[in-house]
């Protein structure tokens, strides 16, 4: 069969219809299923497979058609789903290492991320945080403990583009597994197994939904690793996502092309358009010519993505007023909806860290994360201008 093209996978791949023959995604609002025979439970439990089910925790089939369509837009042999995007992060981090173990990873990333590392390391793992952007640092860091090398394709919120293949190309050689989190590149510019990842992670609240409706995450990568290691800690620990949030995914797969690619289009215009406005200090896009991986993330994404930040030049004060100002575009702290969403990392998302670890990593009092949705280009371009002489 001819390889179809990524906007049809979105549409078609994973579906699993039951004898009813349903044109829409079946939605399995059940905990359990039922064997005819205590034989086949005894059966069940010593040889499921992909079209047998024991216990919502451990897949379902609603889940699972939102798994395999993922698995297939990604390019990996499997995926498995979670309650959220962080269970999936500390899932996948997790059923790789164990104590005496080490992790070398990018400190450019979300504070929950970071989070999730400094836990680690009560338990015995070691973590030696890198500037994601210089292999050298990630080559020097290397050990031969070193399990797992760990980054964001794109940072949150700096938005520092990672060379995929320079990591995996140190972590291989050292033995290691690469771990992407690709939440700001989405499916739609990911390009994370073709270049090395062994790991690719998404929190499916972003750019999958695109609705702001569920929490949800996915891991894809190898067979043998997500129905091994993974599997074996998620359906454990209970961090599985639920049947109605795996059909509310599904829903949102058929349109994520056509709207990540509009939202990228409306972050590229809307960069264009205050870059060197008197108000800011910087304006941070992968797409401009001035980022300092604009090559890098036009090869490795083909696309400056859906996110820009803008560091407002009057700091936090400046950066509320251009905040309060804002008319079409909505203060929250999610990311990749169809409604355009703006965040003060300082004061949010990334509050817990100090001001010395949010220095290191680009976040200034006034720097303001922006998502762009699908609203018309012309009408955010007026509003972020416009909040912009407010501030």
């Amino acid at each position: 069969m001819t390889e179809r093209k990524i906007r049809t996978k979105l549409v078609h791949e994973g579906i699993r219809r039951s004898q009813y023959g349903e044109m829409a995604e079946a939605m399995f609002l059940t905990q359990g299923f039922v064997y005819p025979s205590a034989e086949a439970a005894e059966a069940r439990f010593l040889t499921s497979n992909d079209d047998e089910f024991i216990y919502a925790r451990y897949g379902n089939p609603t889940t699972r058609m939102f798994e395999d369509r993922m698995a297939a837009i990604e390019g990996a042999e499997d995926a498995f789903a979670c309650a959220s995007g962080m269970a999936a992060i500390n899932g996948a981090l997790t059923s790789q290492v164990k104590a005496g173990d080490h992790i070398v990873a990018a400190r450019q990333m979300f504070g929950s991320c970071l989070h999730v590392l400094k836990v680690l390391q009560g338990f015995g793992v070691g973590v030696t945080l890198v500037d994601g952007t210089k292999l050298d640092e990630w080559r020097a860091a290397m050990r031969p403990e070193t399990k797992v090398c760990f980054f964001e394709s794109v940072s949150n919120p700096g938005l520092e583009v990672i060379d995929i293949a320079g990591v995996a190309e140190i972590a291989h050689a050292g033995g290691a597994s690469v771990l992407v989190d690709n939440a700001f590149a989405s499916p739609i510019f990911s390009r994370a197994i073709e270049l090395g990842a062994d790991v690719v992670v998404y929190s499916a609240t972003k750019h999958i939904d695109g609705g702001g409706r569920v929490l949800g995450g996915v891991v894809c990568g190898t067979k043998e690793f997500i129905r091994g290691p993974l599997e074996t800690y998620l359906k454990h620990t209970g961090g599985a996502m639920s049947p109605f949030h795996a059909w509310v995914l599904l829903n949102g797969l058929q349109t994520l092309d056509l709207r990540v690619r509009a939202q990228a289009a409306n972050a590229a215009a809307v960069a264009a358009a205050v870059a060197g406005h008197e108000k800011l200090a910087r304006t941070v896009y992968p797409g401009l010519m001035d980022h300092p991986q604009h090559a890098l993330a036009m090869e490795q994404l083909g696309s400056g993505g859906t996110m820009i930040a803008l560091d407002l030049a009057g700091g936090k004060e400046a950066a509320f007023r251009f905040l309060n100002a804002l008319e079409i575009v909505s203060i929250s702290n999610n990311l990749g909806d169809a409604k355009s969403i703006a965040t003060h990392p300082a004061t949010t998302t990334h509050k817990n860290l100090s001001e010395e670890e949010r220095a290191q990593i680009g976040i200034t009092p006034g720097l303001v994360r922006i998502s762009l949705g699908i609203e018309d280009g012309g009408d955010l371009v007026a509003d972020i201008r416009g909040a912009l002489e407010a501030a």
